[in-house]
């Protein structure tokens, strides 16, 4: 991919997303799964944690403002415990500004999911679907709609995306000259004529059309067939999970792209990502083609996080560098990136590994180190000294290569999942933060001797001390090159 991709999310800063829909609450518990009831044959799960997010509507703000750019968000919610924790949510997200219509005949959307391991064994709902009072939403909508860049609208079908509250939020967002990107979820297509771009999945598309093949040629018939329903509507964008997306834009030819998921563990809230990433890139002037490839490198982030998680533009942007011949710029963090990203291997009960050093002039005893270090874990984190602190601790001469260098280079190793910078003289603070279940050095330590040994031990870590390949040094390796 060309830079223009990984340049796009920069754009986003000082976008705003008005984004009208179905907001709910996502309520995800974490167990363990170790035996069968005695009372049916069901799994019993013990649990262990739980967690709530913002889902449907509130998940496309919440991605929106993760990727830098503003959300107003327009929905509904009931008088009730579910809709006090929606609102308080919201209130401490920074890039959101919300106007919840609260409706004391009707409960707040809830789902709540019960998982155990990477499989969720059960999802429960608590909603009303009944058409909801259009006159309080849309009038919240109008008069919002002038500082908009682009309209979402967010469509899970419990009750606020009415026929009529469909309509004349697309007919006044077309007077104000405003893109509009729906997330469908009705059958009734044509319902959305006057959009700029719907994106149904691949099931909402086969409801929709009747064509259920899930190959490329079909899925420009089904690309077609949505366009024809609706003559005002410019584009349909079909994802297609494992398959990619399928853009069909009016008057051009269809283009497929690819999904850049590496690894799948949780589709939840994907469509919202596509649905937030879409609106930004177009507010952004972006073609739709750029913008629909871009929202796919989100949806290959999102889908390997646990649960209605977000991508952040710093994400988005090295993956998009990634993808542009930087390989691995993805896998460099600043310290609180880095938490959020250790924070979802945890939550997947993922084995987190770290060990740390200068790593100046890569050579085979650092390759041997490192995939020692994978060998022990799931997911191995790299801390890595600055320039500054490798100068201090090896004299002015050092670092022969520049820290931007050292940490691309060990990012570009299959070994090596996450690089995180350190300016202090040890890791200690790194270690403290990730809480990592192995601990790696080279025994040239003892486990005494291991900066943050005592923490991990401490917490039932382990400590791990890596054979050294023999005559294997930086130092010596820059005594042979001047010599």
């Amino acid at each position: 991919m060309d830079d223009t991709l990984a340049q796009l999310p920069h754009a986003f800063a000082g976008k705003t997303v008005l984004v009208l829909g179905d907001v709910m609450l996502d309520r995800f518990i974490y167990g363990a799964v170790d035996r069968i009831s005695p009372e049916a044959p069901v799994p019993v799960i013990a649990v262990e944690r739980e967690t709530a997010m913002l889902g449907g509507a509130g998940n496309v703000a919440r991605n929106v403002a993760a990727l830098g750019g503003k959300a107003v968000l327009i929905g509904l919610i009931g008088d009730d415990e579910a809709g006090r924790a929606l609102a308080a949510m919201i209130a401490e997200e920074a890039g959101i500004e919300a106007r919840l219509v609260t409706d004391t005949a009707r409960r707040t959307t809830e789902k709540v999911r019960y998982i155990s391991g990477s499989h969720q064994m059960l999802r429960v709902d608590r909603e009303d679907r009944g058409p909801a009072e259009a006159t309080t939403l849309l009038a919240a909508f109008n008069q919002r709609l002038a500082a908009a860049d682009v309209v979402v609208l967010s469509d899970y079908a419990k009750g606020v995306l009415t026929p009529q509250v469909v309509r004349e939020a697309i007919d006044a967002a077309r007077a104000a000259g405003k893109p509009v990107i729906v997330d469908p979820k009705s059958r009734d297509f044509a319902r959305y004529d006057g959009a700029t771009l719907i994106k149904p999945n691949r099931k909402e598309a086969a409801e929709a059309t009747g064509i259920t093949d899930a190959s490329d040629e079909a899925s420009e018939e089904a690309g077609a067939a949505i366009l024809a329903m609706a003559p005002t509507l410019r584009a349909a964008l079909v994802t297609r999970g494992g398959a990619g997306m399928t853009l069909s834009v009016r008057g051009e030819p269809a283009v497929h792209i690819p999904a850049s998921a590496v690894e799948v563990f949780d589709v939840s809230g994907a469509g919202d990502t596509v649905a937030a990433t879409l609106a930004l890139a177009v507010a952004a002037g972006a073609p739709l083609a750029l913008a629909a490839r871009l929202a796919n490198l989100a949806a290959g982030l999102v889908v390997a996080k646990l649960g209605t998680d977000v991508v952040t533009a710093h994400e988005l942007t090295a993956l998009a560098h990634s993808d542009a011949g930087a390989p691995g710029e993805i896998k460099i963090a600043d310290l609180d990136q880095a938490r959020a990203i250790v924070a979802g291997w945890r939550a997947r009960g993922l084995k987190v590994g770290f060990t740390n050093g200068c790593f100046d002039l890569l050579h085979p005893g650092h390759v041997s180190l490192l995939d020692q270090s994978k060998a022990a874990c799931d997911r191995l984190i790299v801390g890595l000294n600055t320039d500054a602190s490798v100068s201090k601790l090896k004299g002015p001469t050092r670092p022969v290569q520049k820290e931007a260098g050292r940490a691309t280079v060990l990012a570009s190793l299959s070994s090596v999942d996450l690089v995180v910078l350190f300016d202090e003289d040890t890791p200690l603070t790194l270690i403290e933060a990730f809480r990592p279940d192995v601990l790696v050095k080279g025994a040239d330590y003892t486990v005494e001797t291991v900066v943050g040994s005592d923490v991990v031990l401490g917490y039932g870590g382990r400590v791990l001390l890596a054979d050294l390949k023999a005559g294997q040094s930086t130092t010596a390796l820059i005594g042979r090159m001047n010599a």
